[in-house]
């Protein structure tokens, strides 16, 4: 797993000075990686996922410049091929870039979600995705329960956002005092 670090500073380079995107790739690994890790993943499969969890959104840059645009779509349609070059120069290889690259191509589609790093990169991108867009709870809610489905990451959206999930808020923590 010596290149996660490797993708982590490529993509901190590829997005140098954007700090909300980098704050985003970062939190959608974090999360991720959590969820995978819980989930007992393969550590194959870990491998793969959080590859794709740092390099999900390299093709809002282009997406961006080409278009003045953030789509999903777009990012779909244009982040394969960054990544694609990115994750050649870090040396990995074909078979392994084209699977990040089918999770890139997918990760705004969620019907015919077909595997674990599929289903896990969707929820962890949501997870950080409500909190930055402010969703509404009652629209985290709903993409709880339609796109939500493992243990791990439906127990991060209860903890994350207990009143979307329709849990009584605990209670207030107190205010750390000073020393």
């Amino acid at each position: 797993m010596s290149k996660v670090n490797d993708t982590i500073n490529a993509m901190t380079e590829y997005f140098r000075g954007d700090v909300r995107r980098i704050h985003h790739f970062m939190k959608v690994y974090t999360i991720a990686r959590t969820i995978g890790l819980n989930e007992k993943l393969p550590e194959d499969v870990q491998y793969l996922l959080e590859i794709a969890a740092i390099t999900h959104d390299i093709g809002i840059k282009v997406s961006e410049e080409k278009y003045g645009s953030s789509l999903g779509e777009l990012q779909e349609q244009e982040g394969p091929p960054e990544a694609e070059k990115l994750l050649d120069r870090l040396g990995f290889d074909e078979e392994f870039i084209d699977k990040v690259c089918y999770l890139i191509a997918n990760h705004h589609t969620y019907k015919g979600i077909d595997n674990a790093p599929y289903r896990i990169l969707v929820e962890a991108d949501f997870l950080a995705n409500i909190y930055e867009d402010h969703i509404s709870m009652e629209l985290a809610h709903n993409v709880k329960e339609k796109i939500f489905r493992t243990e791990a990451g439906i127990k991060m959206f209860e903890l994350m956002y207990p009143r979307a999930a329709g849990i009584e808020e605990p209670p207030a923590s107190k205010p750390i005092t000073a020393f």
